[in-house]
């Protein structure tokens, strides 16, 4: 038998083995620039084609590109009298066609100097005709400056930024004293024929940066091609919509002594409407060139799970759990090849469903996802593992040596231990509500039905499970309904429809988590004790006694306020929006009190006579986005005690428009009706229902934690003004359908009070 018999066995063909992915790493530890390192990138970048795709034209790519170590002998080469290296940045730009004057007047007004533009040399008869249609002009701009470079650096940062702002038709690939990127709408094996660049002997650099695309989740285009500034992504960010709302939210807050009052030119941080890579990149971008290292920024952005059923040292899990509570995980399938332009790194997210290989040579050369002779040490990613090639050291430092060296940078650890606010027989056991005489009443008033209680409470109650029917939910939509609905039943949730699965919320329990806090701090550009001065929720379930304990941290600085959610009853839409602006007004002021808790309530003890609950929905949406336009969202804890909420999609919602934890004081009443002998058990199985629930919803998206699902917003409305909608949500994140004129919803909804 030979060889090839012998490995072909059953099913499994090894002609169909891959070892790449769509994105690529080639470095030199000993950090020597040479056009070796140049051309095993353009290799690795061949073998990726694979990874990629075409449409109908088959020679034109979803995208491929290379970020590079900017080669200081070539541009000397081409350009005249350029200063040394270090002291002159290259933009690389795709169009600004007749915005040239913008550009340089940016450039002037930030104290930069123009000193060159250069055509880059392209062949477009190198690429398909649907490329060469869209192709854009191509150009490099190189800037001079009396800063040292670092500044130099950021500076180049905030001129771009201001460059996207001012103009109509210019991306900028690149803005860097030290990188530079070229890319386009592409496939691997035409880049070096369409950049003459490529194939110069003097294009030399001491490593390169990969990726082949395969567009999923946005048309393919030349500027969406990857590398990014800083790096190239493989997956989905499903959680992006959550990010981009709480980065929202923090902008107001946002200050660097390293950038100064750059910072406010950098805002708003992301473009509207670029992809989930794009605005990764940005993100990272900011916390570098705010003072943190790249592997500290990137550790940040996409965390290893860190629950307490890992096995790790006590630093690293108070490193992490620091760190929560400053940024939400950018969370999806990824697996990330990353750069502060001078050492390179690569990471894959807490799930790790974007394996990738990785070799280091005797010869001191670097591949990821692509084997190499001569091995001297190699190895793979594994779930939420980094590794960092520190080119100026010449060292490779793998996940734990890394991890456990910035866990030790500060007492990451004792600052949690000592700033955590601890509130005695909080999540401990479940205490249960108890059954109120007018329990019918209150039903009545909330519009439970008896498929409610019979076919959702009851068997939650009993089970500790969500009720499963075989057919699915088969009811008309709420707008097409004659009866009121719940403002609930006009939303669906998204699901995730990428080339990622959703996770399995059983399987993967380890790498999911229902964690959130109440108090941080909006500044994630520092770090401080009192970053970690907060209150850990386990679950964003509360039950009435658990509510009452978050009541009595006054004397710690969480002061809790509760305002009423009602309007007049028999009230029109008018009642209705100046019932919410009041409502609003009255969270706002409550935060410059001093109030860090903020309960948003219909319980009968504060409703008042004569008035109707406003839903619940509603509210918190009005009042989350009352906050965040304020700038005052992030250290507010936003919990809504209602009776309207019953069903796991009713928290999903209030949780997706900015709730951070949720009261069923009506729910837990009823179940606790239902099992009156055993009250605990029942109450206890309905919030470990929700949570399962929960769960479920999250992965369905493929988020992991619900710290990237708050706010986020991730649903359809069906039925509900576009006006209705934007009025009240904190981004326009929702897919809206509106099939009914302004507040049509509304009075469906009021006609039960």
């Amino acid at each position: 038998m030979n060889e090839k018999e012998d490995r072909q066995r059953g099913l499994y063909r090894p002609e169909f083995e891959h070892d790449a992915c769509g994105v690529g790493l080639v470095a030199s530890l000993d950090n020597v620039a040479s056009r070796t390192i140049v051309e095993s990138g353009l290799t690795v970048l061949k073998r990726l084609m694979h990874r990629g795709a075409t449409g109908n034209d088959p020679r034109t790519g979803d995208g491929a590109g290379l970020l590079l170590r900017i080669p200081d002998p070539f541009f000397r080469k081409v350009v005249k009298d350029l200063p040394p290296a270090g002291q002159y940045g290259i933009a690389m730009i795709f169009g600004a066609v007749g915005e040239e004057d913008i550009i340089e007047q940016v450039v002037a007004n930030e104290g930069g100097k123009v000193l060159a533009w250069r055509d880059v040399p392209v062949d477009p008869n190198a690429i398909g005709d649907d490329a060469r249609s869209v192709m854009p002009k191509i150009r490099e701009l190189f800037l001079g400056s009396k800063l040292a470079q670092d500044d130099f650096e950021r500076k180049l940062f905030v001129i771009r930024r201001q460059i996207e702002l001012k103009t109509k038709d210019c991306y900028i690939c690149s803005c860097s004293t030290k990188t530079i990127v070229y890319k386009g709408l592409l496939l691997a094996t035409q880049m070096e024929n369409f950049y003459k660049d490529l194939s110069d002997p003097d294009f030399i650099s001491p490593f390169a940066l990969v990726h082949q695309r395969y567009s999923t989740n946005t048309f393919p285009s030349w500027p969406l091609a990857h590398p990014f500034r800083a790096l190239a992504h493989n997956g989905e960010i499903n959680a992006l919509k959550g990010n981009l709302n709480a980065l929202a939210a923090r902008e107001a807050s946002l200050a660097s002594p390293l950038l100064g009052d750059d910072l406010k030119k950098l805002l708003p941080l992301v473009k509207a409407g670029q992809s989930d890579s794009a605005s990764l990149d940005n993100m990272f971008e900011l916390l570098v060139a705010a003072g943190r290292e790249a592997p500290h920024a990137m550790l940040m952005l996409l965390p290893q799970a860190w629950g307490t059923k890992y096995h790790m040292g006590h630093d690293v899990r108070g490193f992490y759990e620091y760190h929560s509570a400053l940024m939400e995980p950018w969370d999806g399938p990824a697996a990330v090849a990353f750069t502060d332009g001078t050492s390179v790194g690569a990471t894959l997210d807490r799930n790790g469903l974007r394996p990738a290989r990785w070799t280091l040579t005797k010869q001191g050369l670097f591949v990821l996802a692509f084997p190499a002779k001569d091995v001297a040490r190699q190895g793979r990613l594994k779930p939420g593992a980094m590794l960092w090639l520190d080119l100026v050291k010449h060292r490779l430092l793998e996940d734990t040596e890394l991890k456990t060296f910035y866990a030790r940078r500060r007492p990451y650890r004792r600052w949690v231990e000592q700033n955590r606010i601890s509130i005695q027989g909080l999540f401990t056991e479940i205490v249960p509500s108890g059954v109120p005489q007018d329990l019918v009443a209150e039903q009545t008033l909330f519009g439970y039905t008896l498929e409610d209680l019979n076919l959702i409470l009851k068997p939650m109650a009993e089970t500790g499970h969500e009720p499963v029917g075989a057919m699915g939910n088969d009811a008309a939509l709420a707008v097409l309904s004659k009866k009121p609905r719940l403002l609930f039943d006009y939303f669906k949730q998204l699901f995730a429809q990428v080339t990622n699965p959703p996770i399995d919320p059983i399987r993967e329990e380890l790498v999911m988590s229902l964690m959130t806090y109440i108090g941080n701090v909006g500044n994630i550009l520092d770090e401080t004790p009192e970053h970690a001065h907060l209150i850990k929720l386990r679950r964003p379930v509360i039950t009435d006694d658990e509510l009452k304990r978050l009541s009595t941290v006054e004397d710690r600085g969480f002061g809790s306020i509760r305002i009423p959610i009602v309007f007049p009853r028999g009230g029109d839409g008018s009642a209705l929006k100046g019932a919410l602006d009041k409502i609003c007004a009255a969270a706002l002021a409550a935060v410059d009190d001093g109030h860090k808790i903020i309960i948003l309530s219909d319980h009968p003890s504060i409703r008042g006579g004569n008035v109707a609950p406003i839903p619940s929905l509603l509210a918190t949406a009005a009042v989350n986005r009352a906050l965040v336009k304020s700038g005052k969202r992030p250290s507010v804890g936003l919990i809504v005690q209602s009776g309207e909420v019953r069903e796991v999609m009713h928290y999903a919602l209030l949780l997706g428009f900015g709730a951070t934890a949720v009261n069923p004081y009506l729910a837990l009443e009823t179940v606790s009706s239902f099992a009156k002998e055993d009250m605990v058990k029942a109450a206890s199985n309905y919030v470990t229902a929700v949570d399962k629930g929960l769960l479920k919803i999250m992965s369905k998206m493929g988020i992991s934690t619900l710290r990237s699902y708050r706010s986020a917003q991730i649903f359809e409305a069906v039925g509900l003004s576009r006006k209705l909608v934007r009025d009240v949500s904190a981004s326009p994140t929702i897919e809206i359908y509106d099939y009914v004129p302004d507040m049509a919803a509304a009075r469906h909804l009021m006609a039960r009070g």
